[in-house]
């Protein structure tokens, strides 16, 4: 069972809930404190077992499979709604989890469609002008959305300074048929800009289990330069990257292999 949730134990939860994004506090159900945010639609169930373990429960599945590298899986009894849950040591450990949970949430497929289709409503549409300000309003979000799927870092190197990175589309804007395509977050990759670049010229593409294949149109001079004439991977690749992959490869990467 979990503990009940004295005012101290109450007062702890709320602030690491505030503190990362979850602005709304809610009616309590049963042990659990509830939250949830403005920014995002996902519900928090917090809870803990004693002072050592504290526990959080989401309403998202999605956001719950990403988590699996936060805490861990939540063995007590679910609350009603939740999708699944974690288990972490300590409040920094709740920081982190709720964070990631947060950006998740934000960013993970339909949260950015979500959030684009709310900013165009109301946005006119026929000339080719308007158009191009509606487009860069999905581009300026899907950049967002990587930014907060990599955690501000570039998902091959690590390298942490935002402004700096660039978001790659795998599957490139204009040749997606739908706008949940184009903003879908595993349909990219957070890349300092000389990966980039590489990327979207087809001189180096990723292999469904994250390796870097360099393309043979680069001689070793280049790759040296590049840093590409050693062994890189994309950290964290999900299943919703490998749907997109195969058309990277197929019509984008030049050839060759490393």
């Amino acid at each position: 069972m979990t503990t009940s949730l004295s005012p101290i134990l109450v007062s702890r939860l709320e602030k690491a809930a505030a503190d990362n994004g979850f602005d709304q506090v809610l009616e309590p159900e049963g042990s659990f404190l509830v939250v949830a945010s403005t920014q995002c639609s996902l519900r928090v169930w917090l809870g803990a077992f004693g002072d050592a373990v504290f526990l959080a429960a989401f309403s998202q599945q999605n956001v719950t499979r990403a988590l699996g590298e936060y805490g861990t899986p939540m063995v007590a009894p679910m609350p009603k709604g939740a999708a699944g849950g974690r288990a972490v040591p300590d409040v920094p450990a709740l920081h982190r989890l709720l964070r990631r949970a947060f950006q998740l949430s934000k960013a993970l497929p339909n949260g950015l469609l979500h959030t684009f289709e709310k900013k165009v409503a109301a946005l006119p549409k026929t000339t080719e002008a308007e158009r191009l300000v509606v487009q860069r309003v999905g581009q300026d979000l899907f950049r967002d959305g990587l930014l907060d799927f990599w955690e501000g870092r570039c998902a091959v190197t690590g390298l942490a300074v935002p402004a700096l990175l660039r978001a790659s589309h795998i599957k490139p804007w204009a040749d997606c048929e739908t706008d949940a395509e184009r903003l879908d977050v595993y349909n990219g990759l957070l890349l300092a800009p000389h990966l980039d670049a590489a990327f979207d010229r087809g001189f180096i593409t990723v292999r469904d289990d994250g390796a870097i294949v360099v393309s043979d149109a680069l001689d070793s001079d280049a790759r040296a330069v590049l840093g590409l004439d050693v062994p890189l991977r994309v950290r964290a690749l999900h299943d919703g990257h490998r749907a997109y992959l195969p058309w990277h490869r197929e019509r984008v990467f030049a050839g060759g292999s490393k």
